[in-house]
């Protein structure tokens, strides 16, 4: 099994993604909402994979769409709705909308909110798995 650094584990990354907006960096001026949600989405995904890894191997290797479609089989219904929103709008924050103003930082920390929540749930269902 590979070791993953702590640095890469999606709590991590939701902390760096919260830090990003809470201290203003003059290298990140206007390109703060994109880093913070590139930082959030890799935090969900990953979790997915942690999640898919535990209670149904191969659903990883399915698209994000189909793993959010099968989401809530396995967590909260509205945890699940929830996360599948923040996916959305966390991957269309990731990208340069010409026409479109980046999220606040409250719409981001809402949507980071939903991952952590997710987070949790997951570690909760790991600790559940490991105690049968």
């Amino acid at each position: 099994m590979t070791q993953i650094d702590d640095r890469f584990l999606p709590i991590h990354l939701v902390s760096l993604a919260r830090s990003i907006m809470r201290v203003p960096r003059a290298d990140l001026v206007g390109t703060w909402p994109r880093a913070s949600a590139i930082l959030g989405r890799q935090a969900l995904e990953i979790t997915l994979d942690n999640l898919w890894a535990q209670a149904a191997p191969g659903v990883e290797n399915a698209s994000v769409r189909a793993q959010l479609t099968c989401l809530p089989e396995y967590i909260d219904t509205e945890l699940a709705s929830r996360v599948r929103y923040s996916w959305h709008v966390l991957s269309a924050a990731c990208h340069y909308h010409a026409y479109e103003l980046p999220p606040i930082a409250a719409e981001l920390n809402g949507w980071l909110d939903d991952v952590e929540a997710l987070i949790a749930e997951v570690r909760v269902g790991d600790r559940a798995s490991t105690a049968r």
